[in-house]
């Protein structure tokens, strides 16, 4: 098996690009080809014995040549774990200001100290990165200064550009976590499992800028707790904070930026309303500047104020400010925005058309940091084309300002944070409360359109069992494709779709918060990704469900709480709502839901260890779905089945329901379920193989095991094209669990490339599960110190995580290695705390090994 090209080892380091021959392109062709009709001719084995082993032999090689042929430059391309095959190094910086001018100063300052840097690293070397704050009043340009710069030193930095917007002085601070997992999925870090808190989320963030050139800023920050934890430690990376004071950083270079100087303000006044009008009545135009104390971005407004009215002049423009500010002088000003700001907002503001005034106040009560164009289409309702070029015209007034292009390629806007609390007092004072109130529902509605068609394209099956993937009647490339275009959708709407589900919460818009909530459940739960995120969101969907009084909404909610809650190893209470989910469900006569509840409960108490309890509830979800005629839910459920018979030592049972799963997946070109279900299908081929061998069969068992590692094979091919990277690493690891003698220590590396993989995840329950196979991997080797390190691992990472089933299970190896030792004594006692754990679960199947077990280590 080919292992990942591109993952950071413990160091940091990247294994060094090879290059493919032009040939490879077309030899990879045929392999697949060929590998495709031999993988899913399953009839082939009615061969004789001779012939099956040699086909099984030239299957393997020809995923190998696949594998090798492929796998390097696609991860050149793309990174690892991304979901797409195009992914390059991430740019989030925002766009520089057309109007950018002064600063020349601080350019070359900042400039002087990257090149300070990059002269000391030279030389001496550096331990740390460079990070550099610019601090200072708001609206005096730092935001757009930083965007320059970026922009100037972006080759310095091939390994991506992040950009974040901290939000420290409008709402509610970003916490580090939300930008954390923002920067490790734009890395390409899928995060399939609840990496965890703080703590975890700085480690994964560490070891995905081990050895990369990464430009970050960090803009509006409240304060220096806001940052520190975003700070790699990677020399080679560089960190531009923006604040409204200083942050007191260590080993920071602290920069702070005044207001214009007049000739600078009257050159940007300049540049925005024309040479010729500022040269005409120079004395007006320092008078202007003056008046807005200097600050770039009320000299922004005033300009954009004079370009948008050619037949101005600027002694007009002048007047009205004095009058403006006169007036200011009488009245009480809030604290967070200074005359000179608001009175070039108002006299702006005054100036614009009645239906832009109301976009601008419209865009304020919108709880999001930032939205794409079609949501000023929702505010006004009217089209979206009329909405944006309102949008566009508060642009060109300097009132709203473009973001930047998010990861679906939707350029977004937002409103400078001293603009939205001007526009907000507005709203909340000349608007009707019903007004705003029916504006921001319809850009809820908007939003809630929009995440239930990515989450029916993401996850199909998840919506009714007659809803079709887009794309389904063509090719399976069209069904990927909207895949992933839903994932990117995701991704950059992530904290827009929670603000505005926090926001339907908060004005009480049950139904809206229900909708919003479900689909964003339905992409976090497909994509196995923004555990936090997730998490709260349902608790959102029940309250939500509650007050509305819908108990199908509710039974719904309950089904996702129960999968974050499993997900994230809280299986007693992820057990509790599936249960709660299926007796509504049966109450109310819904019979498919009820098939997913009862599945979900089977799954909940499989996952904690239950066995015996869990498969009447898998073989009754089986039986509700056929009766359903819902094949696709009843093949995933028979593949849940598969594995807890395995689980039972039952592996021919596990065999068949593979088989038909199989079958079912393939005629409907389902490739990631198909790739799942090839992935346990190779595990129960190990186990029969080991059953086999331990019988003393040679000759069956080295057919079945080289039909095991070819299953394993073509599984994390298939996951490796749709870059997959946890799916991946599953099936290496499952490849170093075969149990092949011929190939133990090529096991052993699967092993250990897993658990490479899902530490760079941070699965932290893979990387445990990952020990236990090392420590077997190690045992057949005959390594018994190094088994026995691995399963104590296991055992201790497995209590911790508070997984029992897993825990008895690693105590039972590691008690069969002590054995294998001759240790007697360590492995009664192992044994006996394993046979503890698997009474209290009523696991009959773990009772029984270990009591063989037992009797051997006690005879």
């Amino acid at each position: 098996m080919a292992g990942p090209s591109n993952v950071p080892d413990q160091r940091g380091a990247k294994p060094p690009r090879r290059r493919i021959p032009l040939a490879a392109p077309a030899a990879a062709g045929v392999a697949a080809a060929v590998a495709s009709v031999l993988a899913t001719s399953l009839d082939v084995w009615d061969l004789p014995t001779e012939a099956k082993v040699g086909v099984t032999a030239v299957a393997g090689l020809l995923v190998g040549l696949l594998t090798w042929a492929t796998t390097g430059s696609r991860s050149e391309e793309r990174g690892v774990g991304v979901a797409g095959t195009s992914w390059r190094p991430p740019d989030q910086w925002p766009p520089v200001s057309a109007h950018f001018t002064g600063r020349t100063e601080s350019l070359a300052e900042l400039r002087e100290v990257f090149a300070e840097r990059r002269r000391s690293r030279d030389h001496a070397g550096s331990a740390s990165p460079l990070v550099v704050s610019v601090y200072g009043r708001g609206g005096v340009g730092k935001s757009v200064l930083i965007a320059r710069f970026g922009h100037e030193i972006a080759g310095s930095f091939p390994d991506g550009r992040l950009y974040a917007d901290l939000r420290g002085e409008v709402e509610a601070p970003v916490g580090p976590e939300e930008v954390l997992i923002g920067f490790l999925r734009a890395l390409g870090v899928r995060l399939t499992t609840d990496p965890g808190g703080l703590a975890e989320l700085r480690t994964l963030w560490l070891t995905w800028t081990k050895g990369r050139r990464i430009l970050i800023c960090l803009d509006n920050a409240h304060d220096g707790d806001q940052v520190r934890d975003l700070i790699p430690a990677e020399p080679g990376c560089a960190v531009m904070v923006t604040s409204r004071q200083p942050l007191f950083l260590l080993n920071t270079y602290d920069k702070r930026l005044s207001v214009f100087s007049e000739a600078q303000g009257v050159e940007l006044l300049a540049r925005l309303a024309g040479d010729d009008r500022v040269a005409a009545d120079l004395e007006s135009a320092q008078e202007i500047v003056r008046m807005c104390d200097h600050l770039p971005l009320a000299i922004s407004i005033c300009g954009g104020r004079l370009a948008t009215r050619e037949n101005w002049t600027l002694r007009r423009l002048a007047d009205r400010l004095r009058d403006e500010r006169r007036r200011l002088d009488q009245l009480e000003i809030g604290r967070r925005l200074d005359k000179s700001v608001r009175a070039s907002l108002q006299l702006s503001y005054d100036d614009c058309t009645g239906l832009q005034r109301r976009l601008l106040r419209l865009l304020s009560m919108v709880s999001a940091p930032d939205a794409p164009g079609w949501v000023a289409g929702e505010l006004l309702a009217t089209s979206e084309p009329e909405g944006a070029d309102q949008l566009e015209a508060l642009i060109d007034a300097q009132l709203a300002e473009c973001s930047g292009i998010d990861l679906s390629g939707v350029m977004r806007y937002r409103l400078h944070d001293l603009v939205k609390i001007f526009a907000r007092e507005l709203a909340l004072s000349d608007d009707d409360e019903s007004h705003r109130r029916a504006a921001v529902e319809r850009v809820l509605s908007g939003y809630r359109r929009r995440a239930e068609a990515a989450a029916v394209a993401r996850w199909p099956q998840d919506w009714g069992r007659r809803v079709r993937p887009v794309g389904a009647e063509s090719a399976p490339v069209a069904v990927t494709r909207a895949q992933i275009s839903a994932a990117d959708w995701l991704n950059a709407e992530r904290l827009t779709l929670v603000a505005v589900i926090g926001q339907a919460r908060s004005m009480e818009m049950w139904e809206l918060a229900w909708g919003l909530g479900r689909a964003f459940c339905s992409l976090c739960h497909s994509l196995r990704a923004y555990w936090s995120d997730w998490r709260a969101v349902a608790e959102i969907l029940c309250e939500a469900a509650d007050r509305m009084g819908d108990p199908r909404a509710l039974g719904i909610a309950l089904l996702d709480r129960s999968a974050v809650a499993g997900g994230q190893g809280g299986h007693h209470s992820a057990t509790a709502d599936a249960e709660r989910a299926l007796e509504i469900f049966t109450d109310l006569g819904e019979t498919w839901w009820a098939a997913r509840a009862m599945r979900t409960v089977g799954m909940s108490l499989f996952n904690d260890g239950h066995l015996d309890r869990a498969q009447g509830y898998l073989i009754g979800a089986i039986t509700a779905f056929k009766g359903e005629d819902d094949r696709w839910w009843a093949a995933r459920t028979q593949r849940n089945l598969a594995e807890l018979r395995l689980a039972q030592r039952r592996p021919e049972e596990a065999r068949e329901l593979l088989e038909d799963a199989l079958g079912v997946f393939e005629r409907d070109r389902n490739r990631y379920s198909e790739a799942q279900t090839l992935r346990a299908y190779g595990e129960v081929l190990g186990a029969t193989a080991r059953g086999l061998h331990a019988a003393g069969d040679a000759r069956a068992a080295s057919e079945d095991f080289a039909r095991a590692g070819f299953s394993l094979d073509r599984a994390a091919e298939m996951f490796r094209l749709r870059g997959e990277l946890w799916e991946e690493a599953r099936c290496l690891r499952a490849a170093g669990e075969v149990g092949n003698p011929a190939n133990a220590l090529r096991e052993l590396t699967y092993v250990r490339r897993a658990t490479e993989m899902l530490t760079a995840l941070g699965d932290s329950w893979g990387v445990a599960r990952s020990e236990l196979s090392a420590g077997r991997a190690h045992g057949r080797l005959g390594r018994t110190r190094e088994a026995q390190e691995s399963l104590l691992r296991a055992v201790r990472d497995f209590g911790e995580l508070g997984d029992r089933w897993w825990m008895a299970r690693s105590l039972r190896y590691l008690g069969e290695a002590h054995l294998e030792a001759g240790d007697r004594q360590a492995s009664v006692s192992a044994l006996r705390q394993a046979q503890d754990i698997y009474r209290s679960l009523g696991n009959q199947a773990g009772m029984g090994r270990t009591l063989e077990l037992l009797r051997r280590a006690e005879g």
